[in-house]
């Protein structure tokens, strides 16, 4: 039975613990899809599991192009345990700062919204790594930092569940 004392305790904690996006900071100005990822990017990330503190870094580097009305993001990964992939996004243009993408390991739909200094990017992907498939939730935002970086922050769950952060700092090649 949950006692008042234990829901004084555990109720802040579970209401930190359940953050469906991170926080944008103050940004340099409005900032779009195409901005973000025409040309050629590179990148270094870090993914971090909330509950145990484990950390798996990365590097990318991606290259987007318009193909129609599509944009085309390779996304060419190195881990720092030495696993390396390539992820290919495709993004479809909704109307009024509305996207929806695609790539291999995505479930259904990514729908994604530019916001004026920030553009909001929600999916699910099949994750792999040397322990196996995962299933996530990623609920991501992506920003304009000062010093030309653009930062990518996410809150990653599983089963509705916050269990980690993800952020990719870019730059142009």
């Amino acid at each position: 039975m949950l006692t008042r004392r234990l829901f004084l305790i555990a109720a802040p904690l579970l209401a930190a613990g359940c953050a469906t996006r991170p926080d944008a900071p103050e940004t340099a100005g409005p900032l779009t899809l195409r901005d973000v990822f025409l040309g050629e990017v590179r990148g270094r990330g870090l993914f971090r599991v909330d509950l145990t503190g484990a950390e798996r870094r990365f590097t990318a580097r991606l290259h987007g192009r318009m193909q129609g009305e599509q944009l085309i993001v390779a996304e060419d990964f190195t881990y720092d345990d030495g696993q390396t992939g390539r992820l290919t996004w495709v993004f479809d243009p909704l109307g009024l700062g509305r996207w929806s993408g695609r790539r291999e390991d995505t479930v259904g739909l990514a729908e994604v919204v530019e916001e004026g200094e920030t553009i909001r990017l929600d999916y699910t992907a099949d994750f792999e790594s040397l322990e196996g498939v995962t299933r996530l939730a990623f609920s991501d935002v992506i920003y304009r930092a000062p010093g030309g970086l653009v930062i990518n922050e996410a809150i990653v769950r599983r089963w509705g569940i916050p269990v980690g952060r993800v952020r990719f700092e870019m730059t142009r090649a």
